[in-house]
C-alpha cells in the first residue's frame, strides 16, 4: 500500500438462511434427564406416578419416564414404603 492511502474495510454481512437450513437449525434439541425416586404406602405404580407428577410441577415437556429400580422399606414382615427410582426425560426449550 502507498503511503497516505486508507485500507477500507469490507462490511461483513450475515448471510440469510435458506428455508431447508432454517428448518434443520429449529429442529435440533438436547433433551435433558433427571432421576427422581417416588414413595407411596400403596404400590411401587403409584410411587412412579408420585414422582412423575412431582416432576410435572415444575417441568415442561415431559416426554418419557424409564423405571429404573424398584424398592421397598419394610417394617417387620410388612412393606412400609415402596420406592420406585425413575428417570424423567424432557426437552429443553430455548
Amino acid at each position: 500500500m502507498a503511503a497516505g492511502s486508507r485500507r477500507t474495510e469490507r462490511p461483513y454481512y450475515h448471510r440469510a438462511l435458506r428455508s431447508d437450513e432454517r428448518t434443520k437449525e429449529a429442529s435440533v434439541s438436547v433433551i435433558k434427564t433427571i432421576d427422581l425416586v417416588g414413595v407411596s404406602t400403596e404400590s411401587w405404580r403409584d410411587a412412579a406416578a408420585q414422582a412423575l407428577a412431582e416432576a410435572g410441577k415444575t417441568l415442561r415437556g415431559i416426554e418419557a419416564m424409564e423405571v429404573l429400580e424398584t424398592s421397598a422399606e419394610v417394617e417387620g414382615d410388612q412393606i412400609k414404603e415402596y420406592h420406585t427410582h425413575v428417570r424423567i426425560r424432557f426437552r429443553i426449550e430455548r
